[in-house]
């Protein structure tokens, strides 16, 4: 079920003021350093990239080391901020599917846990594509349906949230049409209920994290056991 975009907007701005203006949690940091690899490895510093679904912004400066930003939200009163605090970053408040940036316009489409919050999930692919050059690159996070539905306790969709989860195997059905999917794989292992919070505990992970530092956390993401997947999918020329 869809709601309509001012109530979403209302939702967006409360959340992104909450949870996003205060503090970047652990899952976003890792979700970043794995884009931020994928950039990194490009060798480019002049690319045009257009984070859509920015939130409070945050992200935005970081991909700023690799060329030009446009970062959108339906957020306007937190990208308001946002152009106060970063304004090297050109930040665009709206409906994202309203928008017309050209086509095709950007090198890198970066989105992060955004797929699953539009209405309309087989249009938001359609139109990130239709801003990408050809052989341009995609760089999506999305939640791991798998993981949140199985090991997390989540509560229901506020009034103007909307969810719609993807596993591995969904995803890549729903990008295969339009991108040439290069790389899908989980990151964050996470949990708040079963055997997997056991697993997955503060207090467990200490001394093996001691002893293995970061080791076990990757085989956990490379079995799908993380709450995030991440993708990387190219255009076709």
């Amino acid at each position: 079920m869809s709601a309509p975009i001012s109530l979403q907007q209302d939702f967006w701005n409360s959340w992104n003021a909450e949870c996003r203006e205060t503090e970047i949690q652990d899952v976003s940091v890792r979700q970043a350093e794995v884009i931020l690899g994928w950039l990194e490895q490009s060798g480019r510093r002049d690319l045009k990239i257009l984070e859509v679904g920015c939130g409070a912004g945050w992200f935005c400066p970081q991909l700023a080391k690799y060329g030009k930003v446009t970062g959108t939200d339906l957020s306007d009163e937190v990208l308001a901020r946002a152009k106060q605090r970063f304004p090297e970053v050109d930040y665009v408040a709206g409906d994202f599917m309203e928008m017309d940036f050209g086509t095709p316009t950007f090198d890198v489409v970066v989105t992060l846990e955004v797929l699953s919050h539009v209405a309309d999930q087989e249009a938001f692919v359609r139109k990130m594509k239709s801003h990408l050059r050809p052989g341009g690159s995609l760089m999506m996070a999305t939640q791991n349906r798998f993981v949140l539905k199985h090991f997390n306790r989540i509560p229901p969709p506020a009034p103007g949230q909307l969810r719609k989860w993807f596993d591995r195997h969904e995803l890549r059905a729903l990008l295969s049409p339009h991108f040439d999917v290069r790389e899908i794989f989980s990151v964050s292992p996470k949990a708040n209920r079963g055997f997997m919070r056991a697993i997955n505990s503060t207090k467990l992970n200490y001394p093996v994290r001691t002893i293995f530092g970061n080791r076990v956390e990757r085989l956990k993401e490379t079995m799908g056991l993380g709450w995030t997947l991440m993708v990387l999918a190219r255009k076709p020329e």
